[in-house]
């Protein structure tokens, strides 16, 4: 195989033979994208994976987005290009110390955004994406404190949203939390008929010069609908993929993180490769498998996740 085209066209013959279907998150590679069949944030992967009936999920995200697929899928054989590809806000939540938080809260609810490991959904309630948060957060009965891990800055946002005060696991992720509020206001300067959006896991300093703060799916569909022909998006730069396939006539300009680079991208997501994918889909390998009662466990706050989201 010498060409991405090439790889392309294996895939589509590979996902025919094993009757696979291919999810993909909205951060990874354009190419990667442009091959599944269904491309989406958190929830929409969950939900996609809920109502799949093919006999193997070929997953192209990080990690805890296969562990859901398979806790959702038991009997179906679920497939990651990369078993590497993990998530910095999963890792910052080890189980083991979630455990020794959760006990300091007796009686809690327990509220996990759904970038955790499998371990940690099993000690909560219910679980919540960047997309639900809000909703989910609002059906918790109002006399039960509420511990919501792993993202502080989420959880920061979604108690304004709610008015709903929340014990915040001290967690964020590496790729929101290092965007750089000076060249964000120096973007605004440069480009003051620009509309900013970003993702709640941005930190407050950032947040503040938001004009729309969503959701990745929910920052994809304000830009579509807005009038406005050109953004500032403060969020992973794999979503300017779909931004650009939805509205060619319109500007997306990347906001920088504090380092050298021109654009934010998440290292764990970009572990995933088109090559790898192909790869994996024709060797069955790496397979994500899980303990029956871990993964039983993890389902009953993620279908809970799934029903309040209806």
């Amino acid at each position: 195989m010498s060409t991405e085209v090439d790889y392309a066209q294996e895939i589509q013959e590979l996902k025919r033979s094993m009757n696979a279907v291919i999810l993909a998150h909205y951060y990874q590679e354009s190419e990667v994208q442009d091959v599944a069949d269904f491309v989406g944030d958190s929830l929409a992967l969950a939900q996609a994976a809920e109502r799949t009936e093919a006999d193997v999920i070929v997953f192209c995200g990080v990690h805890f987005m296969a562990e859901t697929a398979k806790i959702l899928n038991p009997t179906r054989q679920v497939l990651l290009p990369d078993l590497k590809a993990g998530c910095s806000l999963s890792d910052r939540c080890p189980p083991a110390a979630f455990k020794v938080f959760k006990e300091k809260h007796p009686g809690a609810f327990v509220v996990s955004y759904v970038n955790s490991s499998a371990a940690v959904k099993a000690m909560s309630d219910v679980i919540c994406t960047s997309s639900n948060a809000v909703k989910i957060v609002n059906q918790v009965p109002r006399d039960r404190q509420i511990l919501f891990a792993p993202d502080q800055h989420l959880g920061r946002h979604v108690m304004k949203q709610t008015g709903r005060d929340m014990v915040l696991w001290p967690g964020s992720c590496i790729v929101h939390e290092i965007f750089s509020e000076k060249k964000l206001v120096g973007l605004k300067v440069e480009h003051p008929d620009a509309e900013v959006v970003a993702h709640p896991e941005c930190e407050q300093a950032v947040l503040r010069h938001a004009d729309f703060i969503g959701s990745t799916k929910g920052l994809l569909d304000y830009v579509l609908k807005s009038p406005k022909q050109k953004f500032i998006v403060v969020t992973e730069a794999g979503i300017l993929h779909q931004m650009k396939k939805g509205a060619p006539q319109k500007t997306f300009i990347p906001a920088p993180p504090d380092n050298g680079c021109a654009c934010n991208e998440c290292p764990y997501m970009r572990l995933n490769t088109l090559e790898k994918l192909w790869k994996c889909m024709k060797e069955r390998t790496p397979e994500l498998t899980m303990r029956e009662d871990l993964r039983e466990a993890a389902r009953a706050p993620l279908q809970l996740m799934l029903e309040w989201s209806r």
